[in-house]
């Protein structure tokens, strides 16, 4: 410690990054403005912590509304949507997304997702008129027409497929009818588990009613009122006042009931119909699923009351080889439609966000978005509480300053400071980075973080999630080489895991290797290299034998 605090305590004494900062101001500056131009491309033209959109859409009217606009000027088969609201992609060479619908077909499931989603991704929604009659195979051709048009401009790219529920059940045909293309499928509450779900139950029992009366009946048991609740909840622990809450919870309620007066307008026969389909598409989607080689993301309900998705995601799971389950223990059957789910960001912590056939941590990273940084914000909140982190940096005169002014404006820059207990000094520095100078702090950790997780079973991130997140990479040179060659902020820590664990007797010791080999890359890459020091965090705990 005492080598690493003695440029803070001697302002006389100026620190690494600050003797090298007039030499690469005489002659670094090509460099310097193409290194800053690399930052840029790394995160393909979208800054830190941009607009997802999230939160705007307040309550269920906006979803209501679109329905009831569609329905008024509905006709004509099949169709590709493309949402306003979702915009072009902010992200350049954005890779294509369809979504594929419910039962309902209308195509607006992901309206509380589509500015997040159509920030970096392509984003096209399918459109089922309410008196088509298309068959469950010519469903599956139209989506494998946009499939394979799209790979054949782009053989390199990956294709996106996020089905809702009668929608997953397409995706996962297509994708066993194409298994030489690059697909990634996005599946929530996939209904091929129709079979053994409770809607056979609600149709035995209101099959003497009209088809409106079943339609009613499902919506209603389909109603999350917990999730309600939880939102309403969780205004007021934001500190708003509880009347927006109250507003907010009677709006949707209301919102449902207007929705029923469409049913007014739904052809004859349309739930035989519906039914008939969904049970195609299950059975077809079930036979086929052995054939499915993509990767998949399943996000399943265990709240479900309409369908046995929590026990389908366990099934499936064992059926297709590449796929990752994320589990929402409190949400129903609308998932995407519910509060406090947030698709894109689990997307890119489950490093499912590519430009090419496989995955890399530096040119395919994607930034947090102003949600993440709110929901990292919850996480941390406790620890930020008890340990109240304060932090001082060297500005170019010696002068220190609290706060973060003194490091250097531009990339590429290498952060080496040393560990103290479980290393939770990351979580601070990463967020006061990202706040004051909307800068990522690329952590290289070691590999044993970073494991392909088979299922979450979680409300938000856990630390796996958020390393993935929030720009972490292995501990090896090639990646290392890869942040600097692309103009990064990099934070190393050479004692590594050892001097974050370390025992009873061992604070504020460090752990370093002999050979500093960081030195020689940094060099290479001209980067500037910031040495930091933590102090007090292995003062609140005593390590016992």
């Amino acid at each position: 410690m005492a080598t690493l605090s003695l440029s803070l305590a001697h302002p006389q004494v100026l620190p690494l990054w600050q003797q090298g900062l007039r030499q690469r101001r005489l002659h670094g500056s090509s460099r310097h403005a193409h290194a800053a131009g690399r930052v840029q491309a790394s995160y393909r033209g979208l800054e830190p912590l941009y607009d997802d959109g999230y939160g705007t859409v307040k309550d269920l009217g906006h979803y209501y509304r679109a329905i009831g606009e569609l329905v008024e000027h509905d006709g004509g088969p099949p169709r590709w949507l493309c949402p306003v609201d979702a915009g072009e992609p902010a992200v350049e060479d954005a890779p294509v997304m369809l979504y594929l619908p419910g039962i309902d077909g209308m195509g607006m499931g992901l309206c509380m997702h589509h500015k997040a989603l159509g920030t970096i991704f392509e984003l096209r929604c399918m459109h089922i008129p309410r008196r088509d009659r298309t068959p469950f195979e010519e469903l599956v051709t139209m989506v494998e027409d946009v499939v394979r048009a799209e790979h054949s401009a782009s053989p390199t790219k990956p294709i996106y497929i996020l089905g809702n529920s009668f929608g997953g059940c397409i995706a996962l045909a297509v994708a066993a009818r194409n298994p030489g293309t690059d697909l990634v499928l996005v599946l929530v509450n996939p209904a091929t588990s129709f079979e053994r779900s409770r809607i056979k139950t609600l149709l035995s029992v209101f099959s003497p009613l009209s088809d409106r009366a079943c339609i009613a009946a499902a919506a209603l048991l389909n109603y999350n009122i917990h999730n309600e609740v939880n939102m309403a909840l969780s205004i007021m622990k934001s500190g708003r006042h509880p009347l927006e809450a109250l507003s907010r919870l009677t709006s949707n309620m209301s919102s449902s009931l207007k929705h029923s007066k469409m049913l007014d307008k739904l052809p004859k026969d349309t739930l035989k119909w519906k039914i008939k389909l969904i049970k195609q598409a299950a059975s077809y989607a079930n036979s086929h699923i052995q054939s499915v080689t993509a990767e998949v993301l399943l996000l399943a309900s265990c709240a479900d009351r309409l369908l046995p998705s929590k026990s389908e995601a366990n099934k499936l799971q064992k059926k297709l080889p590449k796929c990752r389950v994320f589990f929402f223990e409190k949400h129903g059957h609308s998932l995407l439609l519910e509060h406090g789910v947030h698709v894109s960001s689990i997307i890119k912590c489950s490093s499912l966000y590519r430009h090419s056939r496989r995955y890399h941590r530096v040119r395919d990273y994607i930034p947090p978005s102003a949600t993440d940084m709110k929901e990292a914000d919850k996480i941390s909140r406790g620890t930020m509480l008890k340990t109240c982190p304060a932090m001082y940096s060297t500005m170019e005169d010696g002068a220190v300053v609290r706060g973060l002014a003194g490091l250097p404006e531009e990339g590429p820059v290498l952060l080496v400071g040393n560990h103290m207990l479980m290393g939770t000094e990351i979580i601070p520095l990463g967020a006061e980075l990202m706040r004051r100078r909307k800068v990522v702090v690329r952590g290289v950790a070691h590999p044993l973080l970073f494991p392909r997780k088979a299922r979450t079973r979680s409300q938000g991130h856990d630390l796996f999630d958020l390393l993935n997140l929030w720009g972490g990479v292995p501990m090896t040179y090639r990646c290392m080489y890869e942040l600097l060659a692309a103009g990064e902020f990099v934070l190393l820590y050479p004692g590594g895991y050892r001097e974050a664990l370390h025992c009873k007797g061992e604070e504020h010791r460090l752990f370093w290797p002999d050979q500093a080999e960081f030195v020689r890359m940094a060099a290479q890459f001209d980067a500037t290299i910031v040495p930091f020091g933590v102090v007090g965090e292995d003062d609140l705990v005593n390590v016992s034998h």
